[in-house]
């Protein structure tokens, strides 16, 4: 029979501090490589801030939720990993937020963080592009122009950003761990075994990666901004932040599509963001391959599912780096391939 190159597993995944999360369904693992070399897993089930609602499934309004949801399930993972690096000074401030909230430091804590990430990014990538935009009016009298330049000046911002937190070391580490996590989806979803050796031949770089979808924020944000205007500043930082569900809704339609077509418009429109996905991800070493091997098989059956999606095809030998791939990190509403029940298994 005709050799099926890719087949969409509806897995997806975080990289951490020195680990990796996936996510199956309303299940997720994250593995993390210890200090003294061990891997710990920790399996949990997340059904997110709005379980079983039927907004979920609208399209446009799904995006907002599953946004919130992979922020949410994101920091979640990322404590998790990071209690086996604290410090002392970090357990001491641990002790004393729990103290001065009353056992409740950590939500507190992760909220303010969550917090003060958002207005940074506002500030960043949204109010920054904005001003220095806004200083050239003197000089272009043209309202579209400024637009498009607006745009422009985010995504050199946002490229910029990437590119120069790559050269902290913990930074480097986690896009290797990134890398790790997109090769063992792209294994998997080509038919291979999820081994060291196949997963090292197989792509770092996915279609439903975080980085596309930020990308599409960027492209997404630029066509409504030239589209919907107003002359006052404080209404035009206002509309912007007001807009930001919208663009998430969009964007996330967008990369939903981008990871399950092989049209040509589609793979035009994706692969900016499959360029940036060389910045946020490298090439991970055989530990940290190990490592996001150990989170898929915690809460995905790869054989059961290479058996079901690829039994009746004829699958590639090896995993070419060229190859175009689909990712984000998320949820999907797809078959969900858990444990195979026992009756199967005998």
């Amino acid at each position: 029979m005709a050799k099926k190159k890719q087949c969409y597993s509806g897995i997806g995944g975080q990289a951490v501090l020195e680990g990796v999360m996936m996510k199956n369904g309303d299940r997720f693992a994250v593995a993390v490589r210890k200090p003294n070399g061990e891997i710990e897993v920790e399996i949990e089930t997340y059904k997110g801030i709005i379980p079983g609602s039927v907004l979920k499934k609208i399209p446009f309004v799904r995006g907002i939720f599953n946004f919130i949801d992979s922020l949410s399930l994101g920091m979640k993972a990322l404590n998790f990993s990071s209690e086996f690096y604290e410090d002392e000074d970090d357990e001491k401030a641990d002790r004393f937020a729990d103290k001065l909230f009353r056992g409740h430091g950590e939500k507190i804590v992760n909220a303010l963080v969550t917090i003060v990430a958002f207005a940074l990014a506002i500030g960043l990538f949204i109010l920054l592009p904005l001003f220095i935009s806004s200083k050239l009016n003197v000089y272009l009298q043209n309202d579209s122009l400024l637009a498009i330049i607006e745009g422009i000046i985010r995504i050199a911002v946002f490229l910029l950003y990437v590119s120069g937190i790559t050269f902290m070391s913990d930074i480097k580490r986690l896009y290797q761990y990134h890398g790790a996590e997109h090769k063992c989806i792209n294994c998997i979803e080509h038919g291979k075994e999820l081994t060291v050796e196949n997963v090292k031949k197989s792509s770092r770089l996915h279609k439903r990666c975080g980085t596309s979808f930020i990308f599409f924020v960027m492209l997404v944000s630029v066509v409504l901004f030239f589209f919907i205007r107003t002359e006052s500043v404080i209404y035009r930082v206002l509309l912007r932040i007001a807009l930001i569900p919208v663009v998430a809704g969009i964007s996330y339609e967008l990369i939903r599509l981008a990871g399950r077509s092989e049209n040509v418009l589609v793979k035009l429109l994706s692969a900016p963001g499959m360029m940036i996905q060389k910045i946020t991800t490298k090439e991970p070493d055989e530990d940290m391959i190990e490592v996001a091997i150990a989170s898929v098989e915690a809460v995905f059956d790869w054989q059961w599912f290479i058996d079901d999606a690829f039994g009746d095809y004829e699958t590639d030998s090896e995993a070419d780096e060229e190859d175009t791939e689909l990712e984000e990190t998320e949820e999907t509403e797809d078959t969900v391939y858990e444990e195979k029940p026992e009756s199967d298994n005998e």
